[in-house]
């Protein structure tokens, strides 16, 4: 049990607190509720320039991660589809200045054109690296434009193109930066070798004072459901032939997720999993195979990729990955293997949350969704999946009329 305090602020902002003793680190971890789907239509990739943008420096401090290291810290970020998470982990001593440093830049971040143009610029660069000229590095780019006809989860998170960066105003990025990066649209989350009390006192003096913001977000359409299976052929300079299917999954909250997850893991975990064993072991179809959920907050994606061995008919590899969901519809898998992946799921869930780190970041994903509670309940979610609702939820997933099926081929 993972015992925690929670807060808010009169200015909306949500404060988790979670003391650990055991530690002499603390973890700082400032969640904001925007991500990819809240960009525009022609304006993408704007969420992750922020990524880069919040440490270029604020009113205060013109360089965050100097003052972090001098403290004995480190600190990075990420960005999604759902949210964008910076973080920092440092000697719970100096908790004031990650306090500090994290209120400055929301409320005073110096979004000037000489920076901006910086870090577009580092952005730009970034796209063009990992999308240009990585192999596959456009498969987000191709296969959310499959998989998604209306949900703006059909962007991907680094944006549509550079030029939509490249375009960006100074008088966007700061509207940008106005509505979004406000006490309201956050989440502050806290764990090491802290007193709640303490800390929630120096909280509401760094950050009681920024006001709320507006936080309007665009408005888009839902995702109709699939009734007709889709495929797309596409090359590039890649050696090995990849086939990507993707089957629309359930949202973050729903009771299905768990089904999902698991499922995931029954097919593609290990060596010992269903599609790997059949399809890389024995088969020698594919030299490497995965199997994932997005995870995100709305519906998203069940994903089976691999990539091919050579001189494999890439519609064959198609047929026998067909084949093997069709077995697994057929046969549930059995109590012994079920309680073993319930198990694994549990030790990685409650193993997984013992560093500062892993619990900060976590309160805050789950505050973030509306039910923090989560922290301590997944777990029991897991152990309640029986065979027969696994087999159900892979009757009612792996249809042909809701796959969408990349062929992802070399040139020649």
């Amino acid at each position: 049990m993972i015992n925690y305090k929670r807060y808010q602020l009169a200015n909306g902002l949500r404060v988790l607190l979670q003391e650990d003793p055991s530690s002499p680190m603390l973890t700082l971890c400032m969640n904001y509720e925007v991500g990819s789907k809240d960009e525009l239509p022609g304006r993408s990739g704007f969420a992750h320039l922020f990524e880069h943008l919040m440490f270029a420096g604020s009113q205060h401090a013109p360089n965050f991660d100097q003052l972090i290291q001098l403290a004995g810290g480190e600190n990075n970020a990420f960005t999604n589809q759902d949210m964008t998470v910076f973080y920092d982990i440092l000697p719970y001593q100096n908790l004031d200045l990650g306090l500090w440093l994290e209120a400055d830049r929301m409320q005073n971040l110096c979004i000037e054109p000489q920076p901006l143009q910086k870090e577009k610029r580092v952005v730009v660069e970034e796209f063009k690296e990992s999308c240009l000229e990585e192999p596959y590095g456009d498969l987000w780019h191709i296969l959310g434009d499959l998989a998604f006809k209306e949900h703006p989860y059909k962007r991907p998170v680094i944006g549509e193109s550079f030029e939509h960066i490249e375009a960006a105003s100074l008088e966007e990025v700061r509207e940008f930066y106005v509505n979004y990066y406000c006490p309201n649209n956050a989440v502050l989350s806290i764990s090491g070798k802290i007193k709640a009390e303490e800390v929630l006192e120096r909280v509401e003096h760094w950050f009681g004072h920024i006001p709320r913001g507006a936080v309007k977000r665009p408005a888009y359409a839902a995702e109709p459901p699939q009734l007709v299976g889709r495929k797309k052929v596409h090359r590039a300079n890649v050696t090995d032939a990849a086939l990507y299917m993707a089957f629309p999954a359930a949202a973050r909250l729903e009771t299905a997720y768990y089904l999902e997850d698991l499922l995931s893991d029954i097919l593609g975990l290990s060596d010992s999993s269903l599609l790997v064993r059949q399809l890389v072991k024995q088969q020698k179809l594919f030299s490497e195979l995965d199997v994932y959920i997005t995870g995100t907050v709305e519906a998203g994606l069940f994903v089976i990729e691999g990539k091919l061995q050579d001189g494999v008919d890439i519609e064959q590899a198609e047929q026998a990955v067909w084949a093997a969901l069709e077995e697994f519809k057929a046969q549930p898998i059995s109590e012994e293997q079920l309680q073993k992946l319930q198990n694994n799921t549990e030790h990685n869930l409650l193993f997984g949350e013992i560093r500062p780190f892993q619990k900060a970041l976590s309160l805050g994903y789950y505050e973030l969704l509306g039910q923090a509670q989560l922290i301590n309940e997944e777990a029991d979610y897991y152990q309640q999946i029986t065979a027969k609702q696994l087999q159900l939820q892979a009757q009612f997933l792996f249809q042909q009329e809701k796959a969408s099926v990349l062929y992802y081929l070399p040139k020649a």
